[in-house]
């Protein structure tokens, strides 16, 4: 016979506590402990217990290797950020703010592997079959061989998909979910949990691939449980401005490629195109001969992309200097501001800086410093930069330009795309090498980059390569 009893669990993180309690003591939120009811089993004969599984332990040397390798989806920078297309048996995290085009993206990879002879299955949660119908239509998607299932319950979800045995599967989106024996509403965290991991068996199981669509909180993390990104092979972030056209798509997890690669998307009237030059793009409405604009190439995992890089200065008219960033990490923009004030004897204590990444970029590479740097004092002092010209090194507290991570792809993309001078810091010099046209400019402080600047903007030909 079995015995029930009553445990407080957390809404917001899957805490369980014997008592109710205010806060949660594990993610700190007020007024989430929700009462709940388990099921103890009173069993004591062990010839009753049922034998849940019949998985036996293996020699490794016998399991046997993977043969079908990856499938690729036919958009090139979403094979790129899985990491040379999609794992079978794998399952996949999409996550991002409502309306940012994770359904318009994944209905667009179902359509193109169904054409390739797949079997795919489209579940929605939250819109009607018409609708979708209505949005393959905008996006000239004639597929007579995409399943579209509109349902709630995980139950029946799991009998269709083993009675039509996709090889590929979206659910949009996981927090509709719903499991009957629970009764607890969709979007809570049993709920969360218990769909993924029904979901997770079946794909391990059956050598499926699912993408389990998320959406994202206020607060930019993933809406549910923790442990959610802890069962999944692999999570995606789809970031971006509703806004703007441009999407980024970026890993957070991947057990199986690299967490660093980025793609690029724009969004049309056709849905989501890849950007497969990105560099170009995004610098392709730069300002010319205008001050506080510098161009930067950025390292996004294997990808060099050319970013523009925008500072202004002006004078402050408030008690406490404002400091705007976007795109850029604040923590380090006090540093190199402080390191300018120091070593270089620039007055910013009364300046408002403002700096921005054209295109929605968000850079964390250390490299950017020495151009972070140009393009405060440029603004500064109202002097432009040389339209040819990139920049690339990281900046020590004492002032020294110190080494960048992978110098010699960044400088094949910058000589790609027409930038023939480029300043780097002095102890890579020996590693690094450019075509017969290129100025390679070698600094080894911040005061040495700044005489650069000028003797660059008088066009004198005495500088040495």
């Amino acid at each position: 016979m079995s015995k029930q009893k009553m445990i407080y669990e957390c809404s917001e993180c899957g805490y369980e506590s014997m008592r109710w309690m205010g806060k949660c003591p594990d993610c700190g939120e007020w007024n989430t402990l929700i009462e709940k009811q388990i099921v103890l089993s009173s069993k004591t004969d062990d010839s009753q217990d049922q034998i849940l599984s019949t998985a036996e332990p293996i020699l490794l040397k016998d399991v046997k290797d993977e043969i079908d390798g990856r499938t690729l989806t036919g958009i090139g920078e979403l094979d790129r950020v899985l990491g040379g297309g999609i794992t079978k048996g794998s399952v996949m995290l999409f996550a991002g703010d409502p309306g940012i085009g994770k359904s318009t993206l994944l209905l667009q990879v179902l359509s193109k592997l169904s054409n390739e002879e797949f079997k795919t299955l489209y579940v929605t949660g939250e819109e009607s079959n018409y609708q979708i119908k209505a949005r393959a239509k905008r996006l000239n998607i004639l597929n007579n061989k995409l399943l579209v299932l509109s349902d709630t319950y995980i139950e029946n979800i799991i009998k269709h998909i083993d009675k039509n045995e996709p090889d590929f599967i979206v659910i949009d989106s996981i927090q509709t979910m719903h499991k009957q024996s629970h009764s607890s509403s969709p979007g809570s965290v049993p709920q969360i949990r218990e769909c993924a991991s029904m979901l997770i068996k079946h794909a391990k199981s059956t050598g499926s691939s699912i993408f389990l669509v998320g959406h994202v909180t206020k607060e930019g993390t993933l809406a549910g449980p923790k442990v959610l990104e802890h069962m999944v092979d692999v999570v995606m972030y789809f970031e971006g401005d509703k806004q703007h056209e441009y999407r980024l798509l970026r890993t957070a997890k991947n057990r199986y490629g690299s967490v660093n690669e980025l793609g690029v998307f724009q969004m049309s009237e056709q849905g989501m195109e890849e950007v497969e030059n990105p560099s170009e793009t995004l610098i392709s409405n730069r300002a010319k001969n205008v001050s506080g604009s510098i161009v930067f190439c950025a390292l996004q995992g294997t990808r060099p992309i050319l970013v523009d890089i925008q500072g202004l200065s002006t004078t402050s008219f408030y008690p406490v200097p404002k400091r705007t960033v976007n795109g850029l990490d604040y923590s380090r923009i006090s540093m190199i501001l402080a390191i300018l004030e120091k070593r270089a004897g620039k007055k910013l204590y009364n300046q408002d800086v403002f700096l921005n990444v054209a295109g929605g970029i968000s850079l964390d590479d250390p490299a950017a410093d020495l151009a972070i740097a140009m393009a405060i004092v440029s603004s500064l002092e109202n002097k432009s930069i040389n339209n040819k010209l990139t920049v690339m090194g990281e900046i020590g507290l004492s002032g020294e330009i110190r080494a960048i991570s992978q110098p010699q792809r960044r400088i094949n993309e910058c000589e790609r795309l027409g930038y023939d001078i480029i300043i780097l810091p002095k102890s890579i010099r020996n590693k690094v090498k450019g075509k017969s046209s290129t100025k390679l400019l070698f600094v080894e402080n911040i005061v040495q980059a700044f005489s650069l600047l000028d003797l660059l903007n008088k066009e004198d030909d005495s500088i040495e390569r």
